[in-house]
């Protein structure tokens, strides 16, 4: 007898609701599209919260009414959503203003000096920068000092995940594996600081009493409200599970599940991530955040403007593609990929370092291409951006391994840029192991598909829901000639462009600063 449940996969551009099997058949999908963000001003992205809670409304009476066979056997449901998306809320749990979405590039002024001792403990760990930025691109700092009527009437500030959860059951409540963005959550224990002195309460200029109660992923938060069931037809009494956020629940969905596996997701931000029992920081002072897997952290190094770069070159450079996918009837990037294979590993000696924007340590970091002659084209760019994203994933595994003391044997690979083989492929070459391309695209839904039946006691541990549950189309091996190569650029020249440059990052910076005043 199959049994179902029904993961939502929330994004910044679409709501997915996904029917999954126990096996982990993807068995229907509906999905609702809608604009990512509205702007107001340059570099602002906002969005009303209220949005995704009726997209997600509108799937599930869509899957309902299609799969209406199935509907009335699915015994819950579980939701993966955006990260760093905050709510502000009043006393009566309504929205007071739109979310300010994670690609936001506002930045509060924080003109009031940090705590003298705080001062001083991030001078002499060389974090005074990085928590600079940290304070200045934290929503609630934005909304204290430009909107100081809205945060006096803020009872409390949650992620969106808290906020839709309690529009389908009535409780606010959030996860532990959703608590990743610009709040004063303490990684390492996995919890609220306890201590009223700690920094992050001053760093993101929250209080202890505006923020919601903690659970585990996997438990119940409650069951669906009865308008609810009435507005999607979904069964009576059927429970929500907590759930975790996207990368984490793309990370489970591929099956990494420890340190010996890393996850790439190929997604707008492009991450390497594994899954470890055992906390520890890739990068000094920047958080493990916590994994799907309860009690369990996720390593990750993030490469910000990850595929987000191909929607840049496709607009800036790709109108010829543009023109002959419409006469074709196919997607501009299916000729774009076409071109991947002509080009010759190494780009001819094209290589791209993809900081089109800096991450909190190397705050001065641009975006560079080296190596330019005579013989490259668009295609040869176009194939040193997916090297160039590589590169960087591939320095964010150095710096795992290293942490960890665990060597990576296996790579899985989810998001948009993993349903091009080609890219799985050139993946394999760089990375000189076997790339992991999962059966379903859908690998954030599976994840939280698997948590759903861990929640439900349909499967006892993670492990064994994995086991059962994830699947692999393909298995990219390396070709040993182009290992040797990618090896040979990484080591001889891609890690030593940013040591090269960042001085002169630096002079950009400054120009950039005084020609602004």
């Amino acid at each position: 007898m199959k049994r179902y449940v029904i993961s939502i996969d929330c994004g910044t551009q679409s709501v997915r609701a996904l029917l999954f099997d126990q096996h982990g058949t993807l068995v229907h999908k509906v999905k609702s599209e809608f604009e990512p963000y509205v702007s107001s001003e340059p570099g602002f992205a906002e969005q009303d919260p209220d949005i995704y809670y009726h997209h997600i409304l509108a799937v599930l009476k869509k899957l309902s009414d299609e799969q209406a066979e199935f509907i009335q056997y699915v015994e819950g449901m579980c939701m993966t959503v955006l990260r760093d998306t905050g709510v502000f809320l009043d006393e009566n749990l309504g929205v007071l203003r739109p979310s300010i979405l994670w690609l936001d590039q506002r930045k509060a002024v924080c003109d009031q000096a940090l705590a003298l001792s705080n001062q001083v403990k991030f001078k002499v760990t060389g974090m005074s920068r990085a928590i600079d930025m940290t304070r200045k691109l934290s929503k609630t700092n934005w909304v204290r000092e430009n909107e100081p009527d809205i945060w006096r009437k803020t009872k409390y500030f949650v992620m969106l995940p808290a906020y839709l959860q309690y529009k389908l059951t009535g409780i606010l409540v959030d996860t532990i594996g959703n608590q990743i963005g610009h709040v004063p959550f303490d990684y390492k224990k996995q919890k609220w600081p306890s201590n009223s002195k700690d920094y992050r309460w001053e760093v993101f200029g929250i209080e202890s009493d505006q923020l919601c109660q903690l659970i585990p992923a996997g438990k119940v938060i409650g069951n669906l409200l009865p308008e609810i069931i009435q507005k999607t037809g979904l069964p009576p009494g059927l429970k929500l599970i907590g759930g975790a956020s996207d990368k984490g629940c793309e990370t489970l969905g591929v099956g990494c599940i420890d340190v010996t596996q890393a996850s790439l997701s190929f997604g707008t931000t492009a991450t390497i991530q594994t899954t470890s029992r055992h906390y520890f920081e890739p990068l000094l002072f920047m958080p493990a955040y916590p994994a799907a897997i309860p009690g369990r952290f996720s390593p990750e190094v993030q490469i910000f403007r990850g595929y987000w770069m191909i929607r840049w070159f496709k607009n800036e450079f790709a109108a010829r593609e543009e023109q002959e996918a419409k006469k074709r009837g196919i997607a501009p990037e299916t000729i774009l990929n076409e071109c991947l294979k002509n080009i010759p590993p190494g780009s001819e000696g094209l290589i791209l370092q993809p900081y089109w924007t800096p991450g909190l340590k190397q705050l001065d970091a641009k975006g560079a291409v080296i190596g330019f002659s005579e013989v490259h084209t668009r295609g040869h760019l176009y194939k040193a951006i997916i090297e160039g994203i590589n590169y960087g994933l591939m320095e964010g595994l150095i710096k795992i391994e290293k942490k960890s003391h665990v060597k990576i044997n296996q790579v899985m690979v989810s998001g948009g840029g993993s349903q091009c083989d080609e890219i799985c492929q050139i993946t394999a070459d760089m990375f000189n192991l076997p790339v992991h391309k999962g059966e379903t695209y859908e690998a954030a839904g599976l994840g939280a598909a698997i948590i759903c039946f861990v929640g439900l006691g349909i499967y006892p541990d993670f492990e064994i829901a994995v086991a059962n549950m994830v699947r692999y189309a393909n298995i990219f091996q390396p070709q040993p000639q182009n290992a040797i190569l990618y090896n040979t650029l990484f080591n001889k020249v891609y890690l030593k462009i940013f040591s090269h440059l960042k001085d002169l990052y630096f002079e950009i910076a400054q120009i950039q600063k005084n020609e602004e005043k």
